[in-house]
Parts: structure tokens; C-alpha cells; sequence
């Protein structure tokens, strides 16, 4: 948990992820594992640490497959990085493994992901493995006392880079 408090604390990751006017603080990580694996239980999320392939104890960041509908086939897919791990590519691997991953083993049809207008990273990260931006959602969500929209993306099986 020290890893993920930290990464979260980074202003980048406070900036884009974290919704409320409230500081972030430890209890929050804590309140979010438990609704994490409260979900995973349930069948409507998976989230995963991403480790370094060198030292599996440092954390890069993490990846999820969340809000999902298998009556539909489709989910969405998001990650966040620690700053240590930025500029490396490991965002877009990662976003491809779990993509490919969806797609072969919960035979999803389709998978979104959604980003802030002003998260230009992110939505390179999208466009190099294949999702398609679709457009803004206005107001999409709650955040930091007010609401943002977001960009849309999507990708389907045969789209992945």
C-alpha cells in the first residue's frame, strides 16, 4: 500500500485521478482496496499492480478492467502511473496486455476508455494501441466539486496495435 499512496500522491495522478476537493490521504487507498476487491468479488472489476520485470517488489503503477457488462461485451479499461515509470512505454504496454487480454479471456466486444480533455499522455497512449477517439462526453463526471468531461475512446478486437 506505501507504493500505491505514493504513486497517487503525485500531482499528475492527483490532477487527472483523483475526483474530490479533499486531500488524499492513506485511509483513502485503504477504503479504495476494499471497494476494489468488493467489486473484483462481484464480477465487475479487475485491478492490477504493475511490477517491474527486474524487481517485482517496485510498483509502476496499475491497470483495471472495470464497469463491466458481460451481457454486452464490453468494459472499460484504465492505469495510472508512478512517476518513476513515465516515458518508458510501460503505459502502453500494459494497456495492451490487459486489451488483449479482455479480449481473449472475457470475450469482450468492446472496451472504453476515458480521459481527461487536458490528459494529452493518456490520450497518445490510447491512439498508439488502437482505440479510436470518439469524441467528448460533456460533463461525464464528478470532479473535485464540480464536473469535467471526458474523451472517449474505444477499441475493438481486431483494432489492438
Amino acid at each position: 500500500m506505501p507504493q500505491r499512496f505514493a504513486g497517487f500522491c503525485d500531482p499528475l495522478c492527483l490532477r487527472f485521478s483523483w475526483p474530490l476537493v479533499e486531500p488524499f490521504a492513506e485511509r483513502h487507498v485503504q477504503r479504495r482496496f476494499d471497494e476494489e476487491e468488493e467489486a473484483r468479488l462481484c464480477g465487475e472489476e479487475l485491478n492490477l499492480a504493475v511490477a517491474d520485470t527486474v524487481d517485482s517488489g517496485l510498483i509502476l503503477g496499475g491497470a483495471s478492467i472495470y464497469d463491466v457488462d458481460l451481457g454486452q461485451a464490453r468494459a472499460a479499461i484504465g492505469y495510472w502511473l508512478a512517476p518513476h515509470a513515465r516515458g518508458r512505454g510501460v503505459a502502453t504496454r500494459t494497456l495492451r496486455l490487459l486489451a488483449r487480454w479482455a479480449f481473449d479471456h472475457i470475450h469482450l466486444a468492446r472496451l472504453e476508455l476515458t480521459c481527461a480533455p487536458d490528459n494529452v499522455a493518456s490520450q497518445r497512449v490510447a491512439t498508439r494501441c488502437g482505440f479510436v477517439r470518439e469524441g467528448v462526453l460533456r460533463s461525464h463526471v464528478r470532479f473535485k466539486g464540480g464536473r469535467r468531461d471526458s474523451v472517449m475512446f474505444s477499441l475493438l478486437p481486431g483494432e489492438l496495435q
